[in-house]
């Protein structure tokens, strides 16, 4: 599937995967209440902290190499392996800090409330598999079957929570087993819709040459570790402003009104997803087929446009938080939410920022950049965590204000990476050409 096809197909399915999202919480926030409803924010904001931050690594590692060594035809086979060994390293991980620190998680996050932690653990337990056929599918260009994972996660969200409102189930812990159990339903589907695509895509591999080195677990952990670093300042950006304000105040309901308005940020980054989870695998090929300078072929045009839709997309929501911001804030999670228009404008000027920066960093990771990339996250991580530490005002203006500026930030090291010159990519050698002949000789007398 092309680039163009892809993103279209993702974005609309992803595009209803955001309006689901953005039902469920409406529909637990009104069920519940401002106070009970600050500690579903806040297991939601750690459960996609901690998934997002151990797993995407995996997915944009799988999502890469896939696309970069089915452009030279070479097998991906070692790179299933290797990916599938981090991520199965990744759950064991987890678990062994999980477990001891369940008093301190549960008395910090939840309120003492032990079913919120468990539901913490099978979340991200759950998700592994899930951002694994995440990036296997991104990699294959399988974006129809990619969206429809997502779309199957967010839709059974969305029936525990018109459960909730009607009162058929009732209590924050209802809400919780609902952000539990859906990766976990979405994850029956995945050995259905996987097994076909492996086979095929294996049976591919075998036209791999001996000029096509296997990918080892070594390169794989230096890669994922990078983007590691990324998801950790990403998530860093996104949710730590909720965790923060809660372990400094105490306020389940301070916590949720920073969750709500950040909720602007999050909505056009998850509809943003399809067009990341696509730009990668799209990026990657045109770097190892165009050889020239990336900044002037079809890599930096792809790279442009992207930005300028980013930009763009930015300033209309500015004008349209002026507009209709506070009313619609009011709207979607109840009369209790309350913000005014200069805070929710800068929240969505940074989304515009953010947007931007997300693409060039895809760019960046395409150009083989990745510890540049994790350097340019982390400083801008650290400046947003600060501003919040140091800050002596408004604990929701200021996440407002750090958030605008973190974003800008972050724009800026990361256009400053992708503009540094590029290496070329290798050249293709074709099968059966002389250049094929001669790695296979110079192979042979290595391994000799």
């Amino acid at each position: 599937m092309s680039y163009g096809r892809g993103a279209t197909l993702l974005s609309a399915l992803i595009g209803v995967t955001g309006l689901l999202t953005y039902g469920f919480h409406s529909l637990v926030a009104h069920a519940l209440g401002r106070d009970k409803y600050g500690v579903i924010a806040v297991l939601w904001a750690a459960a996609f902290l901690i998934a997002s931050v151990i797993y995407r690594p995996v997915e944009q590692l799988l999502s890469r190499t896939i696309a970069e060594r089915e452009a030279r035809d070479a097998s991906i086979g070692s790179a299933l392996r290797v990916a599938a060994t981090i991520q199965l390293a990744l759950v064991a991980l987890f678990i062994a800090i999980a477990l001891p620190l369940r008093s301190t998680v549960e008395d910090q996050l939840f309120s003492n409330n032990s079913t919120l932690y468990w539901c913490l653990v099978a979340a991200v337990v759950f998700y592994a598999a899930s951002y694994f056929a995440r990036g296997f599918l991104a990699g294959e260009r399988r974006f129809g079957l990619y969206g429809g994972l997502v779309l199957m996660e967010s839709a059974s969200r969305v029936v525990f929570g018109v459960l909730l409102a009607v009162g058929l189930i009732n209590g924050p812990n209802a809400a919780g087993v609902a952000i539990a159990a859906a990766p976990l339903l979405s994850l029956i589907v995945v050995p259905f819709a996987l097994g076909r695509h492996v086979r095929r895509a294996s049976a591919r591999g075998d036209r791999s040459t001996a000029a096509d080195p296997e990918f080892t677990l070594s390169r794989g952990l230096g890669f994922a570790s990078a983007v590691l670093v990324i998801m950790v300042s990403e998530q860093a950006i996104l949710n730590s402003g909720v965790l923060i304000v809660k372990a400094d105040t105490g306020s389940d309901s301070l916590a949720a009104l920073i969750f709500a308005v950040l909720m602007i940020a999050r909505a056009p980054l998850q509809l943003f997803q399809a067009v990341s989870t696509t730009l990668l695998p799209h990026l990657t090929r045109l770097i190892v087929t165009e050889q020239g300078d990336a900044h002037r072929g079809d890599f930096g045009r792809s790279v442009r446009i992207t930005v300028l839709a980013c930009l763009g997309f930015g300033g209309a929501t500015v004008i349209g938080v002026l507009a209709v911001g506070p009313a619609a804030m009011r709207l979607l999670f109840g009369s209790d939410f309350n913000y005014d228009r200069g805070g929710l404008a800068m929240v969505a000027a940074g989304t515009g920022l953010y947007l931007a920066a997300t693409t060039l960093n895809q760019a960046v990771l395409a150009q083989g950049r990745a510890r540049i990339a994790s350097a340019s996250w982390a400083v801008s991580a650290a400046f947003f965590v600060a501003f919040l530490l140091i800050a002596n005002i408004a604990q929701v203006r200021e996440v407002e204000i750090a958030f605008l500026a973190t974003a800008a930030l972050l724009a800026i090291l990361m256009y400053a990476a992708y503009r540094r010159p590029v290496v070329s990519a290798e050249p293709r050698i074709e099968p059966g050409s002389p250049e094929e002949v001669e790695a296979v000789l110079a192979a042979a007398d290595e391994g000799s």
